[in-house]
């Protein structure tokens, strides 16, 4: 597999992550933007690596199985949170509890984030496995592009989140429950 191959396919799997990495800037303060970014891309630069490892050393012995659940997994776990974020700003409240708190973003809501995004990537190495793939070359590169593209989701979040506030909190809650239907659509109809 050629390296321009790879080069698309960790940008193709990070774009779920870059989503999620959105909705997390939207919801952090400024104060607390520099952290989030950094746990976001490492979250998700670390699972969109890894996953792939894990998928080619699994092969396609369990690959039948992994593929009966993997998205249905992902969608209930992106939609409890999505739908948590839509709550959570419908309820509405004054402004100054809308501007974000990093508290929302603890290191066990990026683990989930970061396994439902990285299902994907599980299958993927499951085919890396037969193809003639440099394993750590893939993940290497997988890893460094959901990384900065994480980095910059959340920048780009916060912008975004400035300028529409309470509005943008809806827009990420939705985000996440349509990344969830749009995994298991693509699964259901394959």
């Amino acid at each position: 597999m050629s390296l321009i191959s790879i080069i698309l396919i960790g940008i193709g799997l990070s774009m779920d992550a870059f989503a999620v990495s959105i909705t997390a800037g939207i919801n952090t303060s400024n104060n607390e933007k520099r952290k989030i970014a950094l746990k976001s891309g490492l979250f998700f630069g670390i699972f969109q690596g890894l996953m792939p490892l894990l998928g080619w050393a699994m092969g396609i012995k369990f690959s039948e199985y992994i593929e009966k659940v993997d998205h249905w997994i992902a969608f209930i776990l992106l939609s409890v949170i999505g739908g948590k974020m839509l709550i959570e700003a419908l309820r509405g409240g004054d402004e100054e509890e809308n501007t974000g708190d990093s508290r929302d973003y603890t290191n066990k809501r990026f683990l989930i984030l970061a396994i439902a995004t990285s299902i994907d990537a599980l299958a993927v190495g499951i085919s890396f496995a037969f193809l003639n793939v440099n394993i750590l070359s893939a993940i290497i590169i997988i890893a460094a592009i959901t990384f900065v593209l994480c980095i910059v989701a959340v920048y780009l979040g916060k912008i975004i989140g400035d300028i529409f506030r309470t509005r943008a909190e809806v827009l990420g809650g939705i985000i996440l429950i349509l990344i969830g239907v749009k995994i298991l659509l693509e699964h259901l109809f394959k």
